[in-house]
């Protein structure tokens, strides 16, 4: 429940009213929900038309400010024009604004022509001009956005102070929700529209209309992928595009253009993935640069200019551009996710539509549009027709006409004496009387008469499309063959196919060497070379510290780091730099981002994952499991995994097996057991808890175990266990060998 306090104010004194319970849901209700459904609705949003209302503002205002034909004119009076119908601030107005422009570029149409620095979609620090410098009128595209808005075609409501009226939708004669990308984000609810190339949305919405059951393949063979202004390319991928067009939700990829300079010996990136910026790629590379990763490279800069986009990268001598850009195309903006989210309000509902659901919703809409558009131009000409049809008769008689005019002695008789005299109604006798005394001739009212039979033409043609769904679809399908054939363009977004990539290969561009791969009890790794690790006296180890792993490796070595959290951490070689014996090395828990508190305990070296290689783990318990190296072989990049070994009891030593080797466990009661790894139960699964090994007494835990064990006990009795569980025998001295796995 919630709780709602009500305080009333009387004079000076303020008087709390009691306390009143109210259900949650009656708060939520009543309180958020109209906010949500706000945000929603007015703000967030596109409708059918392809427009937040927002757009819808601004657009209608410089229609009525008469600047589809007329001057252009400063930004800041549309800005304020605009104010009539959007009163959130001149700000929030102008910057939507700049969105639209032609300067700004991020439409494959702009909408608005633009005079002036509106900045750039591809940049976010190249910041537009202030509203008093810049100058904007409607660009001649929009007559295809207001197509049929003067008779009718959509809804007008009142403005916020009903001091005007504005449309509720615009009649775009084309599916705009197709061709302009939109974006945004309302309450649990977002919007992500990329753009679609015109030419293409047109024949497509054409095909719809001509068989209402075309499907999701068909449309992809016309509307063949996103088109956006910045250009590029984008990675054809057809099983993901045939679920975008069916669910309206799903990924594809872009990646930047480029072209080598060999004289410069530079790259240009001329065209940019249409998601990303060039302060965020600069950002990237800077970053690469910074983590000596990206040694290729000598200098970039931003070489924007009024012609257009440029990022330039100077390449140093000897280095291949094509792998390059595939290593950048890996690790940078350069190659970016188009993630599509088609959100669309259909009867302020907003609704996920595939592509050819959004055609059929525009179909609906557009449909609508236009019969009210025609219904507009049947009333007018039926009107005109009543008109001329009384105009007929009065061709019987003229002079009839023009004596009870003369003889009618007040001008208020006029009208009826000719709706007496003719047999016409008010409306057709005060089209008579208003006709000039000049014009009152036989000609002239043959003229009109003979515009008869055109307007019976024109009205039985309007009844018959307003009336037939089949004729208003082919009227639709003419109109947009006209909008394609005058405004079409060819794709910015050139698309590529996966198997003409190059791709990035990481361990052929990263040179391989020999190493030696040390580790530390207390969690401390170096790669050492070999001639130093040879001829050094001595590795430097922090006060305390030992040597628990020495092994030959190389550069390409997987190395697995396994943490006393049943974690396991994946890296390669490569990621670390090579040092001399007399550095300590890295810290492998700040190195590889390990949780808190969490401590390495041990290091495998991986070059191949060979299912007849093991790793073996014992358990404080006890109890003991082999498994296969194989298990922890990942596809991708994934550098963590959970649950790589079993956490039922405290773990008391990993040993890595690529041959059977004896092993010596020894509890805390000076028992111990030799008994050979080849005999450890073999489990694919990681958490395996495998099984009883030492048969231990009550308060005893496993506290050694001894790789390769060569030292003998001076108990007497035989250590050697061949079966499992085993009791451990009691011994005295013994001696351990340099490959002693210690834990605890």
């Amino acid at each position: 429940m919630a709780k709602k306090k009500i305080k009333e104010a009387e004079g000076n004194s303020d008087i709390t009213a009691p306390i009143v319970d109210q259900p949650i849901t009656e708060t939520v209700e009543k309180n958020y929900m109209p906010y949500v459904m706000s945000v929603i609705i007015s703000r967030a949003i596109p409708e059918i038309d392809g427009f937040k209302p927002s757009h819808r503002k601004i657009l209608y205002t410089m229609f009525k400010m008469g600047l589809m034909n007329g001057p252009i004119t400063k930004s800041a009076n549309i800005v304020g024009q605009t104010m009539h119908l959007n009163p959130h601030g001149d700000a929030s107005i102008y910057d939507t604004m700049v969105r639209l422009t032609r300067g700004y570029q991020a439409l494959l149409h702009p909408f608005i022509e633009s005079k002036g620095s509106f900045g750039k979609h591809y940049s976010t620090s190249m910041a537009y001009a202030a509203s008093r410098y810049t100058e904007a009128k409607l660009a001649p595209f929009c007559s295809e956005i207001f197509r049929g808005i003067d008779k009718n075609a959509v809804d007008m409501v009142p403005n916020y102070d009903n001091t005007t009226t504005e449309p509720t939708l615009l009649p775009t004669s084309f599916p705009n929700i197709l061709v302009s990308p939109n974006m945004g984000i309302a309450v649990g609810v977002a919007s992500k529209i990329c753009s679609f190339n015109l030419a293409e949305v047109c024949d497509g919405t054409i095909k719809v209309l001509k068989n209402p059951h075309t499907d999701v393949d068909e449309i992809l063979d016309i509307i063949k992928a996103p088109d956006f202004s910045g250009g590029g390319y984008v990675i054809y991928d057809r099983e993901e595009f045939t679920n975008i067009y069916k669910t309206g939700h799903g990924n594809f990829t872009l990646r930047a253009k480029y072209r080598y300079d060999p004289k410069a010996n530079c790259i240009d990136i001329l065209e940019i993935p249409y998601s990303t910026s060039i302060e965020k790629i600069m950002a990237k590379l800077m970053e690469l640069v910074k983590a000596n990763k990206l040694k290729e490279v000598s200098d970039f800069r931003d070489e924007i200019d009024l012609s257009g986009f440029k990022l330039t990268i100077d390449l140093k001598k000897g280095t291949d551009p094509d792998a390059l850009m595939a290593k950048l195309y890996r690790y940078t903006p350069l190659q970016d996710t188009f993630a599509c989210n088609f959100n669309v309000l259909i009867d302020n509902v907003p609704k996920l539509l595939g592509v050819v659901d959004i055609i059929n919703e525009w179909i609906k809409f557009r449909m609508q549009c236009v019969r009210r558009e025609l219904t507009f131009d049947l009333d007018r000409k039926n009107e005109r027709l009543h008109l001329l049809l009384g105009l007929a008769k009065i061709l019987l008689d003229i002079d009839k006409a023009v004596k009870i005019v003369r003889n009618t002695q007040n001008d208020k008789d006029v009208i009826p004496n000719l709706m007496q005299g003719f047999d016409v109604d008010e409306v057709q006798a005060e089209f008579i009387a208003e006709i000039k005394l000049r014009n009152f001739n036989k000609e002239y009212i043959l003229d009109k008469i003979r515009e008869i039979e055109s307007i019976k033409d024109d009205i039985e043609r309007l009844e018959a499309l307003i009336s037939s769904d089949s004729k208003l679809k082919g009227y639709i399908s003419s109109q947009l063959k006209e909008i394609r054939d005058k405004y079409k363009k060819d794709r910015l977004t050139k698309i590529i196919y996966p198997q003409d990539l190059v791709e990035y290969n990481e361990e052929s561009a990263v040179e391989n060497y020999n190493v030696k791969l040390v580790f530390t009890k207390e969690g401390y790794f170096k790669k050492v070379n070999l001639t130093s690790y040879k001829t050094a006296d001595e590795q430097k180890l922090k006060e305390g510290d030992e040597i628990i792993v020495a092994e030959d490796g190389d550069n390409l070595t997987d190395l697995l780091f396994f943490s006393d959290k049943a974690q396991c951490y994946k890296t390669k070689a490569s990621a670390f730099d090579c040092v001399k014996s007399s550095v300590m090395g890295e810290y492998i828990p700040s190195k590889l981002a390990f949780d808190q508190g969490e401590k390495a305990i041990f290091l495998c070296k991986a070059k191949e994952y060979a299912d007849n290689k093991y790793l073996v783990f014992i358990f404080e318990n006890g109890k003991g499991v082999r498994v296969p190296l194989s298990a922890y072989e990942t596809k991708g990049n994934r550098k963590k995994l959970t649950g790589a070994y079993s956490q039922v009891s405290p773990i008391a030593a990993i040993l890595f097996e690529e041959a059977p080797f004896d092993m010596l466990i020894l509890d805390s009661s000076n028992k111990a057991i030799l008994i050979n790894s080849s005999i450890i139960p073999i489990k694919t699964t990681r958490s395996s808890q495998g099984v009883t090994l030492f048969t231990l007494k009550k308060g005893c835990k496993i506290t050694d175990v001894v790789k390769n064990f060569s030292g003998k006990s001076s108990g007497g009795k035989s250590l050697r266990k061949t079966k499992i569980p085993a009791a451990g025998v009691s011994y005295g001295d013994y001696v351990i060998n340099e490959n002693q796995i210690k834990l605890i």
